[in-house]
C-alpha cells in the first residue's frame, strides 16, 4: 500500500512508543465525538453524550478509546502490510456496524491534534507528516471493504 523508508519506519514506531494508549485514546475519541457529533450514532449505547463533559466523562467512550488505540498498535507492528492487518476490523465496521468510512479520516485527524497537543514542538512537521502518512495507510486500509 505504501512504501516506507526506514527513516519513516522508525519514526512511526517512534511516535507509538511515546504514546500512552489509556491517555491518548480516550482524548481522541471524545474529541471526534464533540467535534463531529453525528459520529455519536454509533455509540447509542454509550449513554450520555449530550454535551462535552457528559462526553470527556463517560466511561464506555475513554474504553473504547483505549481498544480504538490498541488496535492501531497492530497497523505499527505490520506497517508494510496495514492492508491485510485491518481485513477482519474493515469488515466488521462495513458490514455489522455499517459505520461510515469517512468516520476513520476524523478520528485519523482528531488523534494527530491530540498528538500534537500533547508532544508540542517535538512533534515537528517532519514527525507529523510521517505519522499522518501512516494514519492515511491505516484509513484507506479500514475502507477497503466499503469498495
Amino acid at each position: 500500500m505504501a512504501d516506507w523508508t526506514d527513516k519513516e519506519r522508525a519514526t512511526v514506531a517512534s511516535v507509538w512508543g511515546k504514546i500512552d494508549v489509556n491517555e491518548i485514546g480516550p482524548q481522541a475519541l471524545a474529541r471526534v465525538l464533540i467535534v463531529y457529533p453525528w459520529t455519536q450514532r454509533y455509540f447509542g449505547t454509550f449513554g450520555d453524550l449530550s454535551n462535552a463533559a457528559a462526553i470527556l466523562g463517560n466511561a464506555k467512550v475513554a474504553a473504547h478509546g483505549k481498544v480504538v488505540l490498541g488496535a492501531l498498535d497492530k497497523g505499527v507492528k505490520n506497517v508494510d502490510n496495514v492492508k491485510a492487518t485491518y481485513t477482519a476490523l474493515s469488515q466488521l465496521h462495513c458490514l455489522k456496524l455499517n459505520v461510515d468510512p469517512d468516520n476513520f479520516k476524523l478520528l485519523a485527524d482528531c488523534l494527530t491534534i491530540v498528538l500534537a497537543t500533547k508532544f508540542g514542538s517535538a512533534f515537528t512537521p517532519e514527525i507529523q507528516a510521517t505519522w499522518q502518512k501512516f494514519l492515511s495507510v491505516v484509513v484507506i486500509a479500514l475502507g477497503s471493504q466499503y469498495f
